[in-house]
């Protein structure tokens, strides 16, 4: 019998990608069942790591183009084009991310989404109409009004003036204008990865839940507020879907909201759009034994978190196939991954280690770990 292992992990963070780490676990495995037959589909969950596991998986490339930055400068960003040359995965942090920034000086009124505008429109020019946008980590609270002004949208205050960019421009937002929006946005459709479910305004909105971290303090926390909230009247106001409480708004500074309002667009578990665009489901149907894991396991793991969703669909279209997680480190909560499908954790550490060393011994540790998994798992086939 030729055992078939499916390897779909997600990348230990500022330690492995999800490719080395497939590419470690599959050597480790291969001293148990030398014979088998391995497949190996990096995955992500929507955040970092997403552009380099669809790409991995699809034979892609990474392009990278200049754009503006969130606080006007140019920057440069990358972001991947599948194999077939039709699908572009973008992270909006390349763009508009937090990490572009100096804490010191740190101004969500006043950053800007333009760049994701520039990112999109590259793509457009290279022929694509099919897109995957992660929206994490940003640097912004402008709903995306900076991204669909280099689309092609106008925001006008009540002069008629074109607003400048960012959050609080939008407390004098008065019309809008789509009559110049790109027409190849028509033919295009857009899937946002989005891991929170924050809507757009209120307590619990963009603002008021992380605009404290992007540098907001309490008076500008409410000025942003109440600038997301005229940017979605003035929307209704123009035909445009009314998108303040629908879950996800909220995200990267109301970034979902306009993608929602302005675009052809879903907001979906990034784990299930790397899936399908991975065909990871395919490669299941056909496994003896899944491998799947995450840099840390803990009780946020059964919140969407790729190893979950691998065991979910293994479930579904493989319910035979054991489902073996490994993982960087295990910690307080882990064990509700259970009752979600997944069979067994491991944790690849063989040594207590600190931050500094975990890079420059990941993927050692994970291949021996594996190997060591794959030896107990021998068993249970040969008998």
């Amino acid at each position: 019998m030729t055992v078939h292992i499916v390897i779909a992990p997600d990348s230990f963070k500022e330690s492995a990608d999800a490719l080395q780490v497939a590419n470690a676990v599959e050597k480790g495995m291969k001293t148990a069942f030398p014979t088998a037959s391995f497949t190996k589909v990096p995955m992500a969950d929507g955040g970092e790591g997403t552009v380099r596991a669809v790409v991995d998986a699809t034979g892609g490339q990474v392009v990278s183009t200049d754009v503006t930055g969130p606080g006007g400068s140019v920057v440069t960003a990358s972001y991947g084009v599948t194999g077939d040359g039709t699908t572009a995965v973008m992270e909006m942090a390349e763009a508009a991310g937090i990490h572009l920034t100096v804490r010191e000086h740190r101004s969500p009124d006043t950053a800007t989404t333009a760049g994701v505008g520039d990112m999109i429109l590259d793509a457009l020019d290279r022929g694509v109409r099919h897109f995957v946008v992660g929206i994490g980590g940003s640097a912004t609270n402008d709903g995306g009004a900076g991204m669909l002004q280099r689309l092609g949208v106008s925001f006008q205050d009540s002069r008629g003036v074109e607003l400048p960019h960012g959050g609080r421009a939008l407390l004098a937002l008065d019309r809008l204008d789509t009559s110049e929006l790109d027409p190849r946005l028509e033919e295009s459709r857009f899937r946002i990865a989005c891991d929170v479910d924050n809507p757009l305004c209120g307590p619990n909105g963009a603002s008021v839940v992380y605009g404290p971290q992007k540098g907001a303090e309490e008076e500008m926390i409410t000025e942003l507020d109440r600038a997301l909230a005229q940017f979605a009247a003035v929307g209704e106001a123009h035909g445009l879907p009314d998108v303040r409480y629908v879950p996800g708004s909220g995200a990267a500074g109301g970034l979902g909201a306009g993608f929602l309002m302005f675009l052809p667009s879903s907001l979906e578990r990034g784990a299930v759009i790397v899936a399908e665009e991975t065909g990871l489901a395919e490669q299941l149907q056909h496994a003896d034994i899944v491998v799947t894991g995450e840099g840390g396991m803990n009780h946020q793991t059964v919140n969407g978190k790729t190893p979950v969703y691998v065991a979910q669909l293994s479930r579904q279209v493989n319910p035979d196939a054991p489902v073996i997680a490994l993982c960087g480190s295990i910690s307080d909560g882990y064990e509700g991954v259970f009752d979600e499908g997944i069979d067994a954790v491991f944790s690849s550490l063989r040594e207590p280690a600190s931050l500094d060393e975990l890079p420059a011994r990941a993927e050692g540790d994970i291949e021996l770990a594996a190997a060591n998994i794959a030896r107990m798992l021998r068993l249970s086939f040969s008998s």
